[in-house]
């Protein structure tokens, strides 16, 4: 697949910034000369099939996986190679793929362990504002979060990344493992969280729903950004059409 021309950019800075970023494990690099931003405000879809780097370049911006060459910038301060809770503390949060929770501890103790660092007098006003966005865990916070559905912890792991108060929430395909309705959901709310001013960076194995959701979207394939633009032009275009969706 073929490199196609970036989409014209918002006006303004950039909220991130990622120049030629390579990252990888021990000896094994995963990530070449990746380039990526993204404006306040915006949702961006991070698409590709499986051992792309999608997941892999998550960890690099947030500090889990190692960065060996390269730069990432965030809200105007080089942030590369900053431990997990200083990304978190500079406003960059992960939903990781898979939920994470701590599966013994109720639900609300899971949303509260996403304001760990924080000392403002606002955390309690935060966690009633995330259960307006996800009303079914309203009688469920006294649960443990592994006796809910697949759905309910997707749930409160992106309400866990929302305590963090972040300015870019980036979340780890939620959609897998969970049933079409309950899909619909979660995006909708993944929508209404951008909406309400919080950009969101979407890594997704659904093309379609990622496209959909979107304002823009990159493509990863072993490693490389190959394809970047608005989202409906990826979405009709005759190679991601091929690659991704068999038609």
């Amino acid at each position: 697949m073929s490199a196609t021309p970036a989409a014209a950019m918002p006006e303004g800075e950039p909220l991130l910034e990622v120049r030629r970023l390579d990252a990888g494990f021990l000896l094994i690099p995963v990530l070449f000369q990746v380039d990526l931003d993204i404006w306040p405000g915006e949702l961006v879809a991070l698409i590709g099939a499986n051992g792309a780097g999608k997941s892999t370049l998550l960890g690099a911006l947030t500090g889990l996986v190692r960065v060996t060459a390269g730069q990432v910038v965030f809200n105007g301060r080089p942030v590369t190679g900053l431990r997990p809770e200083q990304t978190v503390a500079a406003g960059l949060v992960h939903v990781p793929q898979g939920r994470r929770l701590f599966g013994t501890m109720t639900v609300e103790r899971n949303l509260l362990l996403g304001a760990y660092r924080r000392r403002d007098p606002r955390i309690r006003e935060d966690l009633e504002r995330i259960l307006a966005y996800f009303p079914t865990l309203q009688d469920k916070l006294h649960r443990d979060a592994g006796t809910l559905s697949g759905g309910e912890q997707q749930m409160v792991a992106i309400g866990r990344g929302l305590m963090g108060r972040p300015r870019l929430l980036m979340i780890d395909e939620p959609s897998l493992g969970l049933a079409p309705k309950v899909v619909d959901r979660v995006m909708e709310v993944v929508r209404a969280i951008n909406h309400d001013g919080t950009a969101v960076l979407l890594v997704e194995q659904d093309v379609v729903l990622a496209l959909e959701a979107a304002d823009r979207g990159y493509v990863l394939e072993n490693g490389h950004v190959v394809m970047s633009g608005r989202a409906g032009e990826l979405r009709h275009d005759p190679a991601i059409r091929k690659a991704y969706l068999g038609v």
